[in-house]
């Protein structure tokens, strides 16, 4: 299914990120002041807090629909924003406690990205269980 997202001064980061956390919970869309190179990261430094317009965070003022399908690539995305709205993007996938760059993998689908997502996060076991399930002390034997 097709997300469409406005793009459009008026409106913050964080309405952004919002929309598109919805339709892909596992993944993240930060906005930083400078761009980044084909599957390079971006520096930290150089993200924009969440509360800013999107007005205030680009030099191309087009207004317009962005729309995204879970077959899109990240790279796809990432460069739509930027080509059609001077919107420098990164996308990030939960790992854990963790949200990692996908500059390495630019090239997955979101939809990809986001089960990969979910399957890390799936994975994380509270390590207190995992003491109380590898018990195997034999208590019977203590003295």
């Amino acid at each position: 299914m097709t997300m469409e997202i406005l793009i459009k001064d008026s409106r913050t980061i964080l309405d952004i990120q919002k929309e598109f956390n919805l339709e892909f919970p596992f993944l993240k869309l930060e906005f930083f002041n400078t761009p980044h190179s084909v599957a390079a990261p971006s520096a930290k430094s150089t993200i924009y807090s969440s509360e800013r317009t999107l007005g205030t965070c680009r030099k191309v003022h087009n207004e317009g629909a962005l729309y995204i399908s879970p077959e899109n690539t990240v790279a796809q995305v990432e460069s739509e924003l930027w080509e059609k709205f001077g919107l420098s993007t990164q996308i990030f996938r939960k790992s854990g406690r963790l949200w990692i760059e996908t500059s390495l993998t630019d090239s997955w689908t979101l939809e990809r990205q986001n089960r990969e997502g979910l399957e890390m996060n799936e994975k994380q076991r509270n390590p207190y269980l995992d003491a109380a399930e590898d018990d195997r002390t034999d208590r019977d034997k203590w003295d």
